[in-house]
């Protein structure tokens, strides 16, 4: 299992998940490499859930933690990771120059155009989101929400928005191509991350990036990556009338608010979350 490691000389060995260390936790000794772990959402959030007490060796016999949010590293300590181990915040990062648009004409013909990018898994809080619009449809609006992404729960989303009367407003485009999502970004007004648990979310980064509305849950890493009522909102999870009633209420907003929201979300992501920050970030965690 580890015979391709075994024969290599390292300075560093760096579990990209923390369940990747799993089995592999004397690795790093046995060829006399320093040992780093990142944390993520599902090997923080979901995995030991269903595995108690999965990384009590690991946890032993690692010497730098990455973690790509607050949040995470806390739940770590709540199970178990030794609070004297170096930890260092180092958040995810996207190409930005990809997702520059220009000038933004929010809901054009008084239309709510949402979307969503990510695979169809029960954490995204999909079914959520679609309760949601269906109480802004039942208010009144104009609205439209595209999903994209493919996943496990297809079916059961399909059905649950036929059952919400959503049959027209709610399109699901499968799978794109990630050189296509910029302009799927372009022609919405609104992106909505209504996560159950998330790590930190590249969508949303790029949302921003592309100056698009975003809204948020409050699971984990979301509140680090959109700051509230500056470069976004982030909501409690689980509350679809709640996010209902947010979603209008961004809708109703002056859009002056439109455009200030707009332009501190382009900039904090292009000054904060380029690649070129995330390299000079990983050599330093390195070098330490």
């Amino acid at each position: 299992m580890n015979s391709h490691i075994l024969n290599q000389k390292l300075d560093w060995l760096h579990f990209g998940f923390a369940t990747m260390g799993i089995e592999r936790e004397l690795v790093g000794k046995a060829i006399g490499a320093k040992v780093a772990v990142s944390f993520r959402g599902y090997d923080i959030s979901i995995y030991p859930l269903q595995h108690e007490n999965c990384y009590e060796t690991l946890w032993r016999n690692i010497d730098k933690i990455h973690t790509i949010s607050n949040d995470l590293l806390v739940e770590a300590y709540d199970l178990g990771l030794p609070r004297n181990i170096e930890a260092v915040k180092i958040p995810p990062a996207i190409d930005v120059k990809n997702f520059v648009i220009l000038k933004r004409n929010f809901f054009e013909n008084n239309m709510i155009r949402i979307l969503t990018v990510g695979r169809l898994h029960w954490k995204k809080g999909l079914e959520y989101t679609l309760d949601a619009i269906s109480k802004v449809k039942k208010s009144g609006y104009s609205i439209q929400y595209t999903i994209a992404g493919e996943g496990i729960e297809y079916e059961r989303l399909v059905y649950a928005a036929f059952q919400l009367g959503l049959k027209d407003e709610v399109k699901f485009v499968g799978r794109v191509q990630h050189h296509e999502i910029p302009k799927l970004m372009e022609t919405h007004d609104v992106y909505i991350q209504y996560s159950v648990q998330e790590g930190f979310c590249n969508a949303v980064l790029e949302a921003q990036a592309a100056g698009m509305l975003c809204i948020v849950s409050d699971a984990e890493g979301l509140a680090e990556n959109v700051l509230h009522e500056k470069t976004g909102w982030v909501i409690a999870k689980r509350q679809p009338e709640l996010l209902a009633k947010q979603i209008e209420l961004v809708y109703n907003l002056p859009p002056i608010e439109w455009d200030k929201i707009s332009i501190n979300a382009v900039k904090r992501v292009q000054q904060e979350f380029n690649l070129d920050v995330q390299r000079k970030e990983f050599s330093k965690f390195y070098a330490g």
